[in-house]
């Protein structure tokens, strides 16, 4: 197969899950803020969960959703984005849909698929439609070509 047609196929495939990814964790993140009703709520929903020091971890993990969730679309720090997204559903499944059945609507399914995609996107990284690529494409072309040979 063509090597050109192979590699613009994996970039179309990596902008899809990007985009799916952040579009996901953007709308969790309305979908807490919508649930708490404010900043306030959102702490004390995570509060009602039992997550650890809620009044920080609340407002950070609403904010890094949206901000992870756009970086991740725009395909910017996929590769620490992808692994902040991975802890977070780690979390997520700890702290939140672990009680649950695994495909009852709130059990955890949906947040270990999100962590494993977010760790392939991670290692995989933007691919040449990311902002990544465009940024440190250069400089990762060589790196990747020591790894290879």
């Amino acid at each position: 197969m063509n090597a050109s047609l192979v590699k613009s196929a994996r970039d179309l495939v990596l902008l899809l899950a990007r985009v799916g990814v952040g579009a996901v964790m953007i709308m969790h993140a309305k979908a807490e803020y919508d649930y708490g009703g404010s900043i306030a709520g959102v702490v004390a929903a995570f509060e009602e969960s039992g997550v650890p020091l809620p009044v920080v971890t609340g407002p950070v993990n609403m904010f890094g959703e949206l901000i992870g969730g756009v970086a991740m679309i725009i395909g910017l720090g996929v590769p620490l984005v992808g692994v902040l997204m991975a802890l977070n559903m780690v979390g997520a499944w700890i702290f939140v849909h672990a009680g649950y059945g695994f495909f009852d609507p709130q059990g955890p399914g949906l947040v270990i698929l999100l962590g494993l995609l977010s760790l392939v996107l991670a290692v995989s990284g933007s691919g040449r439609l990311g902002l990544d690529h465009l940024i440190f494409g250069r400089g990762r072309r060589g790196a990747k070509a020591e790894l290879v040979s």
